[in-house]
C-alpha cells in the first residue's frame, strides 16, 4: 500500500493538533520554513515563527487554508520558535495554546484567544504562570473541566525541570539513561481557561507487567514528547512520542491525571525524525494526524501533516485501519523536538 499524501502541499505543516467545532475539522499545525541552520539537537533548525488554521468539511476533500492566525512578533513575551501547538473551546470562546522561547530563551507556554476558531487569536502579554518546556495539548472533558498537558525533552527542556526547577545546567542535556524516565505535566485549567488552577503534576506511564512507572531506558515505550489526551468509551487515553525510538505510543487510564497503563504502538517509525501527532473523531470514526518528512524529501526540518483512519478492537486497543508501510529507522541522533 502506497503511504498516505499529505493533505496541505503549499507550505510545510508539523504537530498537527485536529479538533472537531461546529460540525467542521479544524486542524492546528506548527509552521516548518527552510533555513540554513544545521541540525542539530538544541533545535535551532526549527525556525517557526507563525501559525496557519487548517478546515476541512470531509476528510479526503478540500483543505482551507486560513491563513495566518498568530505571529511570534505579536506575543510580548516571545524571542522565537512557536512550535507546536493545541487548539480548545469553552464559554463560547476559542484558545490556542503554544510554546515559544522567552526573552531568557527558556521555553514557556502562552495562550491566545479568538471569537472563531480559524482565529484570528490575541495573545495574552504574558505566558502562563506555572508552565514549562513545551507541546502544550488541551483536554476539556465532559463535565466542563479543563486540563493542560505539556512537557519534551532534549531541546524541548524538560529534563532542566527533573528536580522540580529549572536547572540551566542541563539545557543541553539528554533524558536520565537509568531509573525513573521524566513523565509528561498536567495540571488544571482555570474556567477563564488562562491559568492553572491546581499544582502541575506528573502524567505517570505504568508497565503493564509490573504496574511500575516505565523506566527511562526503556526507549521503545517511555515518554519523550507530543503528549496528547482523548476519551474512549468511558477510557482516556495518554497518547505520546518516544522520541528516539521513533514510535507513538498510547496509554490507557480511568482517569485524565492517571496514572496510564501502557497500551501498545499507533505509528511506527516514519521518514524524517520527529513524529508528533493528535487525535480525533469526526463523523463516526476516528483518525491519527501526524506528520512526516516525505514531501521535503526527507528533510527533518520540513515536514508535511497526514491522516490516517484509526479503529479499537474489543479490548479497545488502537489499530491503523490500513497497514503502514514500513521503512528503515532514522539512524542520527538528531533533536526530537520542534515538534
Amino acid at each position: 500500500m502506497a503511504d498516505k499524501q499529505p493533505f496541505v502541499t503549499h507550505l510545510y505543516t508539523a504537530d498537527p493538533s485536529a479538533h472537531v467545532f461546529n460540525g467542521k475539522l479544524y486542524v492546528y499545525p506548527s509552521h516548518d520554513r527552510e533555513t540554513d541552520i544545521k541540525n542539530n539537537d538544541n533545535g535551532d533548525q526549527y525556525d517557526m515563527n507563525d501559525y496557519h488554521v487548517f478546515s476541512m468539511d470531509e476528510v479526503g476533500g478540500p483543505v482551507t487554508d486560513h491563513g495566518v492566525a498568530l505571529k511570534a512578533e505579536d506575543v510580548p513575551w516571545v524571542s522565537r520558535q512557536l512550535w507546536a501547538p493545541d487548539a480548545a473551546v469553552k464559554n463560547g470562546k476559542y484558545y490556542l495554546y503554544f510554546p515559544a522561547r522567552d526573552k531568557d530563551d527558556v521555553f514557556r507556554i502562552g495562550v491566545a484567544v479568538g471569537d472563531k476558531p480559524e482565529g484570528p487569536f490575541k495573545a495574552e502579554p504574558e505566558h502562563i504562570k506555572g508552565t514549562f518546556s513545551v507541546d502544550p495539548a488541551v483536554f476539556v472533558d465532559d463535565d466542563g473541566e479543563a486540563y493542560l498537558y505539556f512537557g519534551g525533552l532534549w531541546g524541548g527542556q524538560l529534563q532542566c525541570y527533573a528536580n522540580s526547577s529549572f536547572d540551566k545546567s542541563q539545557l543541553g542535556a539528554n533524558e536520565p539513561s537509568t531509573g525513573s524516565a521524566l513523565h509528561a505535566k498536567v495540571a488544571k485549567l482555570s474556567d477563564d481557561m488562562l491559568s492553572l488552577a491546581s499544582p502541575v503534576s506528573d502524567v505517570v506511564i505504568l508497565d503493564p507487567s509490573t504496574s511500575e512507572p516505565i523506566r527511562a531506558e526503556d526507549h521503545a515505550r517511555r515518554f519523550f514528547e507530543a503528549a496528547w489526551l482523548h476519551k474512549y468509551n468511558g477510557k482516556y487515553y495518554f497518547s505520546y512520542s518516544t522520541g528516539d525510538t521513533h514510535y507513538l505510543a498510547y496509554a490507557i487510564g480511568d482517569t485524565p491525571l492517571g496514572p496510564f497503563t501502557y497500551g501498545g504502538r499507533i505509528l511506527e517509525p516514519v521518514i524524517g525524525w520527529t513524529t508528533h501527532h493528535s487525535i480525533a473523531e469526526f463523523k463516526g470514526k476516528w483518525y491519527l494526524f501526524y506528520h512526516d518528512s516525505s514531501l521535503s524529501g526527507g528533510e527533518n526540518h520540513l515536514r508535511s501533516a497526514k491522516i490516517r483512519e484509526i479503529v479499537y478492537d474489543e479490548q479497545g486497543k488502537i489499530h491503523l485501519a490500513e497497514p503502514q508501510p514500513k521503512i528503515k529507522p532514522p539512524a542520527a541522533r538528531l533533536e526530537e523536538e520542534g515538534s
